[in-house]
């Protein structure tokens, strides 16, 4: 009988450790990575959205030889409580719809269109609605209104985490209106209850709705005499995530100035500073602590993205006044203008659909001209080249700027 050898095939304590720090290693190594290949992934699927809304745009204009208006849907309740569009009402829509509402159809939405083309008694809370809702549903902010209250996938940015209450039927991407915060933007070229406007509302308007939509008219293809491939059409919104955003909840009431003489509607307020002095030195996406006056901040559904379906500057505008991802101010209450650029969850820019259906990725560092400029208006560089330089030229349809380089 021979002596066997004993032999031991475990791993000692020391190189178990040792294979596990490797480990570790590669893990800290390796997961940055899959970080970034997600967000990439997040961001073509972003895209590819923009993509969709464009082709929807294109479409829907062959159909109707117009672009969908911002600002539509069934008029004023006419009656002794609501004589004025900003009022709720249960009866019209209030003329308050924005343009994507249009859209729906050529978004593969046509179930949700028959919703809102339709009366329905349908709510949210799973009563009876009575009387009915009727075609073309209540005003925006009714949120017992299914579809105001619906999230539509190809609205939404899959970077965004914000979801639900209070600002359920959220949206991403938000109508270009050009370079002008001018308050006249507010009504569009109507008087508050959307009777004909008078002759200096309406030479207001012209100058200063300078983008690719207007506001309660319709724009067509042929009014872009800068060239679709030049112009934007469409920008990104981060909708809000209640930590107080300088890009996400706007400061309010920061100046009433209709004229759109400096500093009013540039940086809207007293001082061209107001709203970058508003912001926390230690913590620069954020407004410091503090409310009341000018730096009142928005919330719920009036954040930026709030209600897809409200024309409202908040909800569903952007424009190139400050480049992409700076703080949005806004000079009265939710239903005013102001400033409000585009911004998203993307690191270093946000996505942009300009008129040819083109998606373009711009920086936040793109050449923005002089962002305490005259605001444009009637008295102020009416139909002169954008003062925001390359980022506002980009907004503008028909100034006739030359775009080099982008």
């Amino acid at each position: 009988m021979s002596n066997r050898k004993l032999s031991s095939n475990g791993f000692t304590l020391v190189e178990l450790l040792v294979v596990i720090a490797i480990i570790g290693v590669l893990v800290g190594l390796l997961l940055p990575a899959v970080q970034a290949a997600r967000e990439a992934a997040r961001r073509m699927s972003c895209s590819n959205n923009f993509k969709q809304i464009g082709l929807a745009i294109h479409n829907y204009h062959a159909a109707y030889d117009g672009l969908p208006i911002h600002g539509s849907g069934t008029g004023i309740s006419y009656n002794p409580v609501i004589n004025t569009w900003w009022e709720d009402s249960n009866t019209t829509s209030q003329s308050e719809l924005s343009a994507l509402v249009g859209l729906t159809p050529f978004m593969e939405q046509q179930a949700l269109w028959e919703q809102i083309s339709n009366p329905s008694q349908k709510r949210v809370d799973g009563a009876t609605q009575t009387p009915a809702w009727p075609a073309m549903g209540p005003s925006p902010e009714d949120n017992q209104y299914i579809p105001w209250m619906t999230d539509i996938p190809t609205l939404r940015c899959p970077s965004d985490p914000g979801k639900g209450a209070p600002m359920s039927g959220r949206t991403n991407y938000g109508l270009c209106t050009g370079d002008s915060c001018n308050q006249i933007l507010q009504n569009g070229p109507f008087r508050d209850n959307l009777t004909a406007p008078e002759n200096w509302r309406a030479e207001q308007y012209q100058s200063a709705a300078r983008g690719f939509f207007g506001i309660r008219e319709q724009s067509k293809f042929r009014d872009i005499l800068d060239g679709l491939s030049n112009t934007i059409c469409m920008g990104e919104i981060a909708t809000d995530l209640g930590d107080d955003d300088k890009r996400t909840s706007p400061s309010m009431n920061n100046g009433t100035d209709k004229d759109g003489a400096p500093p009013a509607n540039t940086t809207p307020g007293g001082n061209p500073q107001d709203c970058q002095t508003q912001v926390d030195p230690s913590a620069p996406q954020f407004w410091r602590s503090g409310a009341g006056g000018p730096g009142t901040r928005s919330g719920g559904w009036n954040t930026r993205g709030g209600i897809w379906c409200h024309f409202q500057v908040n909800s569903t505008m952007v424009n190139t006044i400050l480049p992409p991802n700076r703080e949005a101010c806004i000079e009265g209450h939710q239903d005013s203008n102001g400033i409000v650029p585009p911004a998203s969850r993307h690191q270093g820019g946000v996505h942009v659909l300009m008129g040819d259906g083109a998606v373009k990725f711009v920086t936040d560092s793109i050449e923005a001209g002089n962002g305490n400029a005259a605001g444009v208006s009637l008295f102020w560089q009416k139909g002169k080249k954008s003062p925001y330089g390359l980022w506002g030229s980009l907004g503008t349809a028909s100034s006739k700027e030359t775009i080099d380089n982008f």
